[in-house]
């Protein structure tokens, strides 16, 4: 059925937990999985008058950002080989996550995107949205939300 798993992943205890969920589940089906990190572009906000300046150059804040997705997704690789699964990852740069999912899922021939949900509800799901939701509506590709 399903073959190969995009799995994106921010690092919260959330998304650990998604992704040991989703090691078991492409254990189950012996599908391989793609870890996903959409590293942010340097934040524009700090440029220009009156803003508050960040000494961080968008060169080092690149370099940090590289840096922290390396460690996440080394982790999440290094819990599949575990688990004997077979497991690769990418990182995208990119503001828009719903956008960096859908994009890595499709760049990297994945037949399931499997992801997890912060379950907002109410008010502060609506103001606040949803990259689950907008995966959800957008994305061609199955997706498998998990709670």
């Amino acid at each position: 059925m399903f073959k190969h798993i995009l799995v994106p992943t921010d690092g919260s205890t959330l998304s650990t937990d998604t992704v040991e969920r989703a090691i078991g589940f492409a254990k189950e089906i012996s599908a391989r999985i793609t870890f996903l990190f959409a590293k942010p572009d340097y934040p524009v906000a700090f440029y220009g008058e009156g803003a508050l300046i960040d000494p961080t150059t968008p060169d080092k804040f690149a370099e940090m950002a590289e840096r922290q997705a390396r460690e996440i997704l080394e982790n999440c690789e290094k819990l599949a080989r575990a688990a004997g699964v077979a497991a690769a990852s990418v990182s995208i740069t990119n503001d828009v996550p719903y956008e960096a999912i859908i994009d890595a899922a499709d760049a990297n021939g994945c037949d399931l995107i499997f992801m997890a949900s912060h379950g907002r509800r109410g008010l502060s799901g609506l103001l606040l949205g949803s990259e689950t939701q907008k995966v959800l509506t957008h994305s061609s590709i199955p997706v498998l939300v998990y709670r």
